[in-house]
């Protein structure tokens, strides 16, 4: 049994004293500790080797006692698995040095077998199991499938994946058996996490807002629910869209536990668009952890009272910045742990 289990029953929906809280990318490059395991291994060395990945994670834990862990890993790993390579380049970030961009690349690429591609992940997963103890559920995590085509045909990060986005509209086929065996490749990757011992998984469509509401059926959301299909009877599912606002209704429908916000969309926006009924994650603008401590403080509790502390997990609207002092992240996770809702 979970001893701190308030993360699962946001998730489920119960009444709670107060709203659980993480921060996606907690794990990682704003921590002092993080930094001195960067200066040693390189990124892909420290995803794959189980006794850093697992340190990692529990590194903000130790430092902030979060209500979940997030496993430490990168969403690129999945292409890294499906025979697409994949580097980290200083100054330049993820580097696919043969992107997928015509019939002959796509055949290059395979739905792999996860143990002999990804059984890294697993062993960091069991790993941090044992350091956790059953205090706090451990999230796992993937890319969306668009999320991740966008980086295979990309070749590297972009403002507006245009190259990506050509692709889909000019090689429709090619483009959605990319998307397929990327959406394959991710549940079996999914399931096996649940196996090892996560007790959620959350998915990133950090590109999803680049497409139009059309094309964001068409591309993204179809495959996004083939996920929540094969996964939402074994584990809870969070969907996180960034910049999808306009798909909230739908996703409401989709069978996840939660929907995750970014900071675009308002409280009560998302409550609408959602109809009320599901557990929503977000929303506080990453930057706005540069504010004041007190100032953190005093929005994370307008923002749990807009939101309201049930069916709500308090969080970020995406990834914490590197540059974010430590202490204006503990005031962000003391704001929620001192919170007391005047009802």
């Amino acid at each position: 049994m979970i001893k701190n289990d308030l993360f699962l029953r946001a998730l489920k929906g119960e009444t709670v004293d107060r709203p659980p809280v993480w921060m996606m990318r907690q794990a990682g490059r704003y921590l002092p500790e993080f930094m001195e395991i960067k200066a040693k291994y390189d990124f892909f060395t420290r995803c794959q080797t189980p006794e850093l990945a697992s340190e990692i994670t529990v590194q903000p834990i130790r430092r902030y006692g979060m209500d979940a862990a997030i496993l430490f890993c990168d969403i690129l790993v999945i292409p890294q698995a499906m025979n697409i390579h994949v580097e980290m380049k200083p100054g330049i970030g993820p580097w696919l040095p043969n992107p997928i961009r015509t019939k002959k690349d796509l055949e290059r690429v395979i739905v792999p077998d996860i143990h002999e591609t990804l059984g890294y992940v697993m062993e960091a997963i069991k790993m941090t199991k044992e350091k956790l103890n059953d205090d706090i559920p451990l999230i796992g995590f993937a890319g969306s499938p668009w999320t991740i085509l966008c980086y295979c045909v990309q070749g590297q990060g972009s403002k507006n994946f245009d190259i990506a986005k050509g692709f889909c509209f000019t090689n429709p086929i090619e483009a959605h058996e990319l998307l397929q065996k990327i959406t394959d490749t991710t549940i079996l990757y999914l399931k096996e996490k649940v196996k090892a011992g996560v007790n959620a998984v959350q998915l990133f469509d950090s590109w999803g807002g680049m497409l139009s509401p059309v094309d964001y059926q068409e591309f993204s959301w179809q495959y996004i629910q083939q996920i929540i299909d094969a996964l939402k009877d074994e584990t809870q599912v969070i969907a996180f869209g960034k910049g999808c606002w306009f798909a909230l209704d739908t996703m409401a429908k989709s069978g996840a536990a939660a929907l995750g916000i970014d900071w675009t969309c308002s409280a009560r926006n998302a409550r609408y668009l959602t109809g009320g009924k599901i557990t929503l994650q977000g929303n506080f603008d990453p930057v706005r952890l540069l504010s004041p401590p007190k100032t953190i403080k005093k929005m994370v509790k307008e923002m749990i009272d807009d939101f309201g502390k049930d069916r709500y997990i308090v969080n970020l609207g995406h990834g914490i910045l590197p540059n974010i002092p430590v202490e204006n992240a503990g005031a962000f996770i003391e704001a929620v742990k001192e919170y007391k809702s005047e009802a």
